[in-house]
């Protein structure tokens, strides 16, 4: 039994460790935190793959939004009604002022969908602006702000964003002049330098006192976004912003961030009533030391101040074989002046010095010094005992005041600014990033539908093109070092898991024990008799014990009624063991005499087994 849960142990050890490896490399792509998925429409999930032609099979067409959009743009023709910047960046060195960074429309170059192509950004470390007007204006009323596009960092990113700009309608927008300063409501996407990696939410909201704008920066998503910006993949980007002033952003149609534009917003949205009183200044006599020194406290007469915190032991004694006259290092025997040695130049030629190898068996050489001890006179400088402040008045504070710039702004969703373009104005140091099918819409399940035509073949296709399992716990395992150690774990276990069920069991001492019924040993004539008196001698300890049960503590007989059916329930059990005694013990006995005569008759030999009888307690 012991044998069968130690490999049962083994077994549920092995699922364990394979079922951890099997959900690394599924989750090792998963983002850091838990995510919620986004319901969508089954039916927006299912890409028009049977209109394949490609190594899959598919025909790529151009997406078509489903419902009513304010911008859609699959970049698959011309750069129709894009409008290159012809702006200088301010207060930018003049080489590099011009925003002069190319664009190309043109197809991924791994995991390509034929016919798919999208708008990439090709010049490093170069300004680029590009924007374009959209169908219709969109004001913010009663229906909420669907933002999405595909981004992909086909060289990885170095430093630089890919995020977007959805441009203020003013009346002196001018898409050929669209540069840093151009007026926007919305900025959304991602954007990394170094190892920070963000993805930018921002609005910029209109003080209704005073008429300026300031921007609010949603709170950064609590998710390891690294993913996204090194996997060389397509992702898909979406802002959801609702009237009722919630939101929320999505990548690859996860929610990865969401709150309130009340709440979430950095700095508020609403300014705070109160405010500290500019004009308040602290008080000179204002004492904020909860604790001072006691000034009624006296240096007591015998602190010394100048007593020493160590002092020799003067009851140290010098170790016997203490070597005073040897150095502790001395010249190197073997060493030999270098031939190319010149004493002119070099000076004179001495060898290096090493441990002199005296010392190593003695317990020191050169001169002994008493060692060092703590002083038990040292007490230190000394310093008055700190109380507590009787005049403490606490951390001092400026007073409040009413704000004066205060409002409230119940409804920010309504309050912004309505939108009419969208632009990239991006700085990056790395070139190919591209950007597909942008759309801006009210409805959900357009954009889902739109995502299913675009997004989802991509998809599609870079699933197909995956590395095998043996490439992806390589990969894996050069992320994660240790996953080297699983993975010898999971070969290894089946070898030990076919040696632990199908190696034969080794028979045990006690499993021997029982099997054997009968020991043969040598006995003799008297050591049969013998035998017979000992199991006679446990047989009338065992009566004598039964005897003692039968007396109380008290030392009176109990019941006689109750103890005469119990002698006689005794008396017959006693009756019935002492007739199967007797016939094993006339059955031995004949055995044992038959034994003696063959050793009377041929001297010391083996006799047959001799069973010992067992006396069991009733």
């Amino acid at each position: 039994m012991t044998r069968m849960h130690s490999q049962w142990d083994w077994l549920c050890l092995s699922l364990l460790i394979i079922s951890s490896v099997t959900a690394e490399i599924e989750d090792g792509g998963v983002l850091g935190a838990d995510v919620e998925v986004e319901d969508f429409d089954e039916e927006s999930q299912q890409a028009d793959v049977d209109k394949e032609e490609s190594s899959l099979g598919v025909v790529y067409q151009t997406p078509k939004p489903t419902g009513d959009v304010y911008f859609a743009e699959p970049f698959d023709g011309e750069l129709t009604g894009w409008v290159l910047s012809k702006a200088k960046k301010e207060d930018t060195d003049d080489t590099i002022a011009k925003y002069d960074g190319r664009w190309e429309v043109e197809e991924l170059k791994e995991n390509t969908v034929p016919g798919d192509k999208g708008l990439v950004l090709k010049s490093a470390a170069k300004h680029h602006a590009i924007s374009a007007m959209l169908t219709k204006a969109f004001i913010f009323d009663k229906k909420p702000l669907i933002v999405q596009y595909e981004v992909n960092f086909q060289g990885g990113i170095d430093c630089g964003g890919a995020y977007i700009k959805l441009l203020s309608s003013t009346d002196d927008l001018d898409l050929e002049f669209f540069f840093d300063k151009t007026p926007y409501t919305i900025m959304f996407g991602p954007d990394k330098c170094g190892e920070d990696y963000k993805l930018h939410f921002i609005i910029r909201h209109r003080n209704p006192k005073t008429g300026e704008y300031d921007e609010k920066h949603a709170k950064r998503p609590d998710v390891d976004l690294k993913k996204f910006y090194l996997d060389k993949k397509t992702h898909l980007y979406t802002l959801v912003l609702k009237p009722d002033d919630t939101f929320e952003m999505l990548i690859d149609q996860s929610v990865i961030s969401k709150g309130s534009l009340l709440e979430d917003m950095v700095p508020p949205v609403n300014p705070p009533k109160e405010i500290d009183d500019p004009t308040d200044k602290k008080p000179d006599d204002w004492d904020e030391r909860p604790k001072i020194p006691d000034p009624n406290a006296v240096k007591p007469d015998d602190w010394d101040e100048d007593e020493p915190s160590k002092i020799e032991d003067l009851d140290a004694v010098k170790p016997e074989g203490w070597l005073d006259y040897e150095p502790q290092y001395v010249p190197d025997p073997s060493a030999k002046k270098p031939k190319d040695w010149d004493e002119e130049m070099d000076g004179e030629w001495e060898a290096p010095q090493v441990p002199n190898p005296k010392c190593a068996t003695a317990p020191g050489c050169g001169l002994w010094v008493r060692p060092m001890k703590n002083n038990p006179k040292y007490k230190g400088k000394w310093k008055a005992p700190m109380i507590p402040n009787p005049n403490y008045q606490g951390i001092w504070s400026p007073r409040k005041i009413p704000n004066p710039d205060y409002f409230e702004d119940p409804h920010p969703f309504e309050m912004m600014t309505p939108i009419s373009a969208i632009g990239l104005e991006l700085w990056s140091m790395t070139s190919d990033i591209y950007f597909d099918n942008f759309i801006i819409c009210s409805e959900k399940e357009v954009a889902d539908r739109w995502a299913a035509d675009g997004w989802g073949l991509k998809k599609l296709v870079a699933s197909a093109n995956e590395p095998g399992m043996f490439s992806q716990l390589v990969t894996a395992a050069e992320d994660h070092p240790w996953l080297w150690v699983l993975y010898v774990l999971t070969l290894a276990l089946p070898v030990g898991l076919g040696v632990l069920f199908c190696w034969p069991a080794k028979k045990t001492d006690e499993d021997f024990d029982l099997k054997k019924t009968d020991i043969s040993m040598p006995v003799t004539k008297g050591g049969v008799k013998q035998g017979r008196e000992e199991l006679e001698d446990d047989e009338i300890d065992l009566e004598e014990e039964k005897e003692n049960e039968d007396i109380g503590e008290d030392g009176k007989m109990k019941d006689e009624s109750k103890y005469g059916e119990d002698d006689d329930e005794e008396n017959e059990v006693a009756g019935r063991s002492q007739e199967e005694g007797d016939e094993t013990n006339k059955s031995g006995s004949e055995d044992e005499m038959t034994a003696a005569d063959e050793i009377a008759g041929s001297g010391d030999g083996p006799l047959k087994s001799v069973r010992k009888r067992r006396v069991q307690k009733d």
